[in-house]
């Protein structure tokens, strides 16, 4: 295959990917999105915050007095997890260019951590405020 001289002479669907169609498309995509929940399970983060939801996602529903509370109880675990997933793809990447420091990849890697950081205070928050109303008002 010859090299490409510009991005423009690249062909949009040059990803034999995007070929695919219907039920074939909603597979490998399942596929592909299974193989990310394994490589996430290899971070020490994500299996703390997985394991955490095995345990807070039953708990909301206990102590939610609505069903648009136990959402938002469990909707901001789950946020907590995909935030982590997004935070190490970011890592990931910045870790297959090279090991060497650079200022561009460490504020890459400081903005996931803090997306993560801000995560896990919305859901705190969530949580406070739920434990108050149950328990304190």
């Amino acid at each position: 295959m010859p090299v490409p001289e510009s991005i423009s002479d690249i062909p949009f669907n040059a990803n034999p990917q995007k070929s695919r169609k219907g039920l074939d498309r909603v597979w490998h995509a399942a596929g592909y999105s299974i193989a990310g929940l394994r490589a996430g399970w290899q971070e020490t983060a994500f299996r703390q915050e997985a394991l955490a939801s095995l345990v807070l996602i039953p708990v909301a529903f206990w102590l939610a007095r609505s069903w648009v509370e136990a959402a938002l109880l469990a909707g901001s675990v789950l946020i907590v997890m995909i935030v982590e997933l997004l935070n190490t793809g970011i890592e990931t990447a910045i870790d297959r260019i090279g090991p060497e420091w650079h200022d561009l990849s460490k504020r890459a890697k400081d903005m996931g951590s803090a997306a993560v950081l801000l995560s896990l205070v919305l859901s705190g928050s969530i949580w406070f405020a739920a434990i108050f109303q149950r328990f304190v008002a």
